[in-house]
């Protein structure tokens, strides 16, 4: 899972302006990253909308995508919801040849206790041929993973080799880097707390950004990897304001907001999610100018 450590970029789906998928700038936005340093790429998670996209597309997506990398990074791919039979039913049925590893979100809306929350995922690692990611986000899913059934899955369920914690509680978060086995990988699902997450001994972060700031985030993490702390903090309070922003109108609309400034991708998502305000997008574009 050495491969897993550093920087992944949760990749946004772009949209023409009728709302069908853009490949052609999915391929410029991938080829942005990668030339900005990330170390993997995760396809289908909340930044890339998978929610709105049909099985065929997210099939195409997919393809696009492989052929797009061509092998030059690692590729996650989110697989998750709140029915374990049927995210079984489409990890069986999922092409992942040159996956190396699914990312899959807690249970959302129907709330399951602990118990049900380790059930649930233990069943998807038994069923699952490449390795599992947990992912944590109680402000999407109404629950929260708590650490000991974190701990509980990393110790009994060989497959399940990290989780993606967006919890942003740092006590719990630090129990699971305390307890945890050695190899399993504890990385940040939020791009504010990737210097605290990895001083404590996380693995990185999964971010929004650096869909627009590759190269920045990279080496935040980087640093905070390295415990160059100093550095690491000075380039942190830089970008700020720019990951308040992203986040501050909903996500990906600030992130989309920020490629189409930069001639990435169109400022489109599906709804229900609507662009950021007019005046988001203003302060976003100064933003960006005050960086230059």
């Amino acid at each position: 899972m050495r491969k897993l450590r550093g920087t992944g970029v949760a990749i946004v789906t772009p949209f023409k302006n009728d709302f069908s998928i853009d490949l052609s700038a999915m391929e410029r936005v991938v080829n942005h990253v990668i030339n900005g340093g990330v170390n993997y790429i995760v396809v289908l998670g909340t930044t890339g909308e998978s929610v709105t996209l049909t099985k065929d597309e997210k099939k195409a997506v997919i393809c696009h995508i492989k052929e797009v990398i061509n092998n030059r990074v690692p590729l996650v791919v989110g697989i998750g919801g709140n029915n374990t039979q049927e995210i079984i039913n489409q990890v069986r049925n999922a092409n992942l040849t040159g996956v190396e590893a699914i990312l899959s979100v807690s249970p959302y809306y129907n709330k399951p206790n602990q118990r049900g929350i380790f059930q649930h995922f233990k069943a998807i690692s038994n069923s699952c041929p490449v390795p599992v990611i947990i992912y944590n986000v109680p402000g999407r899913t109404g629950s929260n993973i708590t650490a000991e059934t974190c701990l509980q899955l990393a110790h009994e369920c060989e497959n399940i080799v990290g989780i993606k914690e967006a919890s942003g509680n740092m006590e719990q978060i630090m129990k699971i880097v305390k307890d945890k086995p050695e190899n399993f990988l504890v990385i940040s699902g939020n791009d504010m707390d990737i210097l605290p997450i990895c001083a404590i001994g996380g693995a990185g972060v999964i971010s929004v950004i650096a869909n627009a700031f590759p190269t920045e985030i990279s080496e935040i993490t980087n640093l905070s990897l390295k415990l160059n702390f100093r550095s690491a903090r000075e380039l942190h309070f830089k970008f700020m304001e720019m990951i308040e922003l992203c986040f501050i109108d909903g996500s990906p609309a600030g992130v989309k907001a920020m490629l189409n400034l930069m001639n990435l991708c169109n400022n489109t998502l599906r709804l229900p999610l609507v662009p950021v305000s007019k005046p988001v997008y203003t302060r976003i574009q100064k933003a960006i100018d005050d960086l230059k």
